[in-house]
C-alpha cells in the first residue's frame, strides 16, 4: 500500500542510510535502516537541509540545526491538520505513510451510514483518531504516555474537531481493554499500533512477538456484533505482514475480508519506494 499523494510532505532523496524530507517547507535529514544503497539521486537537496538527526552510539541521538527551525509547526493532509516537533528520538510526531490508512478509515466510516465507535490503542499523537473523528465516528483514544495524549488533543483542536466525541485515556492498553470487557462496552472498529518492546507503569514487559496474539484475541471481546474493521499496524522488524493476516484469521470469527501488506512512501520524481512498516486488516464487506 503506497501513499499516492500527500501535498505537504515529500521524500526528496534517499541514500547512505538516510532520507531527506520536506515537511511543508522544513527540510529534515533523518536515518532510516531500510535505505541500504549509497547513490544519491539529487545531490543538491542534501545541501539544503534545515536540521539533521544524528544517532548516538550510547543510544538515542540529537538534532543538529543547520538553519533555525521552528520549535513546532503544522502540516495539513487534506482537511486534517497535525502539529509537528523535532523529537529526541528522531521523529516529528507524525508518520505520513499512515495517510493511506486514514483514507481507508474515513471512507469506511462514511460509507457505513451509521454512528461508528472506534477504539484506538497505542494511539500515539492521534493521526488515526483525527481521521476517524473527522469521518464522524466516536473515538476512544488510549496511550500510556500523557505527553502523547496531550499532543493528540492538540491535533484534534488544530483540525477543528473539538465538537466531535473523542475520549482521551492515559492508561496501559491491555488493562484498559480488560476493564472494557468487564463493563460490557463494545466497539465497531479497533485500531492498534503496538510497539516492538515496552514496559508498563508496574514494570510489565510487552514484547510484540510474545503478546500480540493475546491482545488481538482479547480485543475481539469488545468488538460489536456488526464490526466495521480491525486494523493492526507494525514497525517491528522481522515480522511479516502475513503474520498479522494469520492472527486476524485465527481470532475474528465474523465474515469479512482480511488483507495485509507493506506500507510505503514514494520518493518525489522517482520510482523508488521506501518501505515503512506493515499492516493487517479485517474489514466488513461493503453492502
Amino acid at each position: 500500500m503506497i501513499l499516492t499523494k500527500f501535498d505537504n510532505y515529500k521524500i526528496l532523496d534517499m541514500a547512505h542510510g538516510e532520507k531527506v524530507e520536506d515537511w511543508d517547507g522544513v527540510i529534515l535529514r533523518r536515518p532510516d535502516p531500510q535505505i541500504i544503497w549509497n547513490n544519491e539521486s539529487k545531490p543538491e537537496v542534501w545541501k539544503k537541509v534545515d536540521a539533521i538527526y544524528h544517532r548516538s552510539k550510547e543510544g538515542g541521538g540529537y538534532w543538529e540545526q543547520i538553519k533555525k527551525t521552528p520549535s513546532s509547526w503544522q502540516i495539513k493532509y487534506k482537511d486534517l491538520t497535525f502539529n509537528l516537533k523535532l523529537m529526541g528520538f528522531k521523529h516529528t510526531g507524525l508518520f505520513p505513510e499512515q495517510a493511506s490508512n486514514w483514507d481507508f478509515m474515513i471512507d469506511k466510516i462514511k460509507k457505513s451510514n451509521r454512528k461508528i465507535s472506534v477504539l484506538n490503542l497505542f494511539a500515539y499523537t492521534g493521526g488515526a483518531t483525527v481521521a476517524c473523528a473527522y469521518a464522524g465516528a466516536d473515538v476512544v483514544h488510549v496511550d500510556s504516555s500523557r505527553g502523547m495524549v496531550d499532543w493528540a488533543k492538540e491535533n484534534i483542536k488544530s483540525s477543528n474537531l473539538e465538537d466531535k466525541y473523542v475520549r482521551f485515556i492515559v492508561d496501559d492498553c491491555i488493562k484498559f481493554v480488560e476493564r472494557e470487557i468487564r463493563r460490557g462496552h463494545k466497539y465497531d472498529a479497533i485500531i492498534m499500533d503496538p510497539p516492538s518492546f515496552g514496559r508498563g507503569a508496574n514494570k510489565e514487559v510487552w514484547r510484540f512477538e510474545d503478546n500480540l496474539y493475546d491482545l488481538v484475541e482479547l480485543c475481539t471481546k469488545v468488538l460489536s456484533d456488526d464490526p466495521l474493521f480491525f486494523l493492526i499496524n507494525s514497525y517491528t522488524t522481522g515480522i511479516s505482514s502475513e503474520v498479522l493476516k494469520n492472527i486476524l484469521s485465527l481470532t475474528i470469527d465474523k465474515k469479512g475480508i482480511i488483507t495485509s501488506g507493506e506500507i510505503g512512501l514514494p520518493m518525489e520524481n522517482s520510482d523508488l519506494v521506501l518501505p515503512c512498516g506493515i499492516y493487517g486488516r479485517w474489514e466488513k464487506k461493503d453492502e
